[in-house]
């Protein structure tokens, strides 16, 4: 398997750290006036998400993690796992836990590609297109001069979600949705 020198980090470099595969979020090289130079190193930890400082002396090296990013398609869930498909001509499918999905399942929509990182074969995250479109299946009616700035309500979408809409956004309507900041667009 491939090393990496603190030389050759940079974010979105895939790693093992501890035995777990984990992605560099931020990496800071620093020379101090006297001693040796290090790399102040932001890591995320790929199996359980969290975030964690790490310092490397210079000339350190990290194993690369084979890890595997794929688009893949929501198919369909069968209660305690999660379906996706290869969209690569393959057709093959993979099983995905509920704890590799975390806040993901409620931007779930079938037929749509998501990015599924494998490791060893196994899904240990999936991560949804920047923006999608769903409907919004339940909304209270908003009232004409209800405010005077461009108030906002609650809207339940069909993956589940909940996300705040201007007034004038009615049940059955299809919305684009910032999957990464959970917020409105605009109408799809």
């Amino acid at each position: 398997m491939a090393n990496y020198s603190t030389n050759e980090f940079k974010g979105g470099l895939k790693v093992m750290l501890d035995g777990d595969p984990c992605s560099i979020v931020e990496n800071e090289l620093v020379k101090p006036g006297k001693g040796q130079a290090f790399n102040r190193v932001k890591l995320r930890n790929l199996m359980t998400g969290r975030v964690l400082e790490h310092t490397f002396k210079s000339g350190d090296s990290l194993e690369a993690a084979d890890v595997m990013e794929l688009e893949m398609e929501y198919l369909y869930t069968d209660g305690d796992m999660w379906y996706f498909m290869k969209t690569d001509g393959s057709f093959e499918q993979y099983a995905v836990e509920k704890r590799a999905l975390g806040d993901t399942e409620k931007w779930l929509k079938e037929q749509v590609p998501y990015t599924v990182t494998l490791w060893n074969d196994n899904a240990i995250s999936v991560t949804p297109p920047n923006f999608i479109e769903l409907e919004v299946t339940e909304t209270d009616p908003g009232l004409k001069g209800d405010t005077a700035q461009g108030g906002s309500k609650p809207a339940t979408l069909s993956s589940g979600a909940v996300v705040r809409v201007p007034l004038f956004i009615n049940e059955g309507e299809v919305l684009k949705v910032d999957t990464r900041s959970g917020e409105y667009v605009s109408r799809a």
